[in-house]
């Protein structure tokens, strides 16, 4: 593991292997300090599950269930092993009994700058049914949902998920599933027009955002539909605090770039506790992207807010590194999807000395390491675990197995708007050129990629 100032180190965590005791220590955080998002479903073990999460160290857990009376039937179940559930609730995105609410209620689905609405339109998958958060009656039926979930006895919290607009820019490795490349917003995938929204916004400022060159940079537009989802996000706050209930959520990585992503300005939620799901794979593939996130989020985040890091579950080492670059540099625990992605026993007891010993440490002092780094890096020629990638992925173009044997010319900037920065390099024993790509979605570099030039 790298740059670890924690006293985590793997040596003290394999020694513990041999001597801890299962029992659990007692944390200064009001919160479990390890969770994972898990899916429930009708007939599945969920006692062995918990076991499995007992012997992880995972303390608690976000619950998507089918309905209310299943949570009554697994709540039970995590209460005997010490596990705290939150009911992991789909909000803008209708989950359950989708078809028949589409069906009933067309008029509420979400409309792109094309005019398209996700009532007749695909937008990526089948089931990207945003609903419109300026309706009323949207609004009213979220809140109604929720209340029933808050009502379910012995229930600790809502998480809510989904709670934004379609994406209109996919994290950078999506891009080759779906053959698109989103280096601006683009009208298919920029949504938010709907009728509603438009007239409120009208009604607000005085012009219609659609009649301008280029409503994209607009950025009054932007803030008023990030704004109606903040609302909503409030409005269930409202509800969920009301009974007694935590309010959590799970955006994405970091509050500026969920704004150019997907209209979510989470730091403005009134939220208890926040999982960014800091995916670095769908990014950068570079663990350097989870300390730049959580770095920005310690700064920019609710202050009232509990700030923790949801990352994927791997069998390997590279995990703990991912769970040090989140906890070294600002957050208070980790959410990992999903604990059902590890299935090695070794990992698993790894996972457990780590969460005890973190715990322990904060048990001691719950003053937590203060960041080395306070400045995020986006230059990404000095990001070493990027640049290696970038020649690898040049070295399979020039098939160059051993990319210790390619001579990269100086790159050299060519191209720069919005998030996109483009430089030009050649492999000089080939003499092949190629366009390298960088983008900084929210000021984070947060993706990247390498392609032959073509010349014109």
């Amino acid at each position: 593991m790298k740059n670890i100032y924690l006293p985590i180190l793997l040596p003290t965590i394999l020694s513990l292997l041999a001597c801890t005791e299962n029992k659990t220590i007692e944390t200064p955080l009001p919160y479990p300090m390890f969770w994972t998002w898990l899916d429930y479903r009708p007939g599945m073990n969920f006692d062995s599950i918990c076991t499995i999460m007992n012997e992880t160290g995972i303390d608690g857990v976000m619950l998507n269930a089918p309905t209310p009376n299943h949570y009554r039937e697994a709540i039970p179940i995590a209460r005997k092993h010490g596990i705290e559930v939150y009911a992991w609730l789909w909000t803008m995105n209708l989950e359950h009994n989708r078809d028949s609410i589409v069906k009933a209620h067309p008029e509420w689905l979400s409309v792109n700058r094309n005019g398209e609405s996700l009532a007749h339109h695909t937008a990526y998958v089948n089931y990207y049914k945003f609903m419109c958060p300026a309706l009323p009656e949207v609004r009213e039926f979220i809140k109604n949902s929720v209340k029933t979930y808050c009502e379910i006895e012995g229930l600790n919290g809502i998480a809510i998920d989904y709670h934004r607009l379609v994406d209109v820019v996919l994290p950078t490795t999506l891009w080759p599933k779906y053959g698109i490349t989103q280096d601006k917003e683009y009208p298919q995938w920029d949504y938010g027009y709907h009728p509603a929204m438009i007239t409120k916004f009208q009604k607000l400022h005085g012009y219609d955002p659609r009649k301008q060159e280029d409503p994209s940079t607009d950025t009054t537009w932007l803030q008023f539909r990030c704004d109606q989802i903040t609302e909503v996000a409030n409005e269930i706050a409202e509800v969920v605090h009301a009974h007694g209930k935590k309010m959590a959520a799970s955006p994405f990585p970091t509050p500026a770039m969920s704004r150019q992503m997907v209209r979510q300005d989470w730091n403005k939620w009134n939220l208890d506790i926040v999982f960014p799901m800091i995916y670095h794979n769908f990014y950068t593939k570079d663990i350097s992207f989870i300390s730049d996130c959580t770095i920005e989020n310690t700064k920019t985040k609710n202050p009232n807010t509990t700030l923790y890091c949801g990352m994927m579950a791997t069998d390997s080492p590279e995990m703990f590194e991912q769970m040090d670059a989140a906890l070294n540099n600002g957050a208070e625990g980790i959410s990992i999807f999903t604990i059902q992605q590890l299935k090695n026993p070794t990992t698993r007891a790894t996972f457990k000395a780590y969460a005890d010993s973190l715990r322990t440490q904060r048990a001691k002092s719950p003053v937590k390491p203060a960041s080395k780094t306070t400045k995020i890096n986006t230059n990404p020629f000095q990001k070493p675990g990027i640049m290696k990638q970038i020649n690898q992925q040049i070295s399979q173009y020039t098939n160059t197995p051993d990319t210790s044997k390619i001579k990269l010319s100086n790159y050299k900037l060519t191209n720069q708007y919005g998030a996109t920065k483009r430089y030009k390099v050649t492999e000089q024993i080939s003499q092949q050129t190629f366009d390298v790509t960088f983008y900084f979605y929210g000021g984070i570099l947060s993706g990247w990629n390498v392609k032959p030039h073509k010349t014109n």
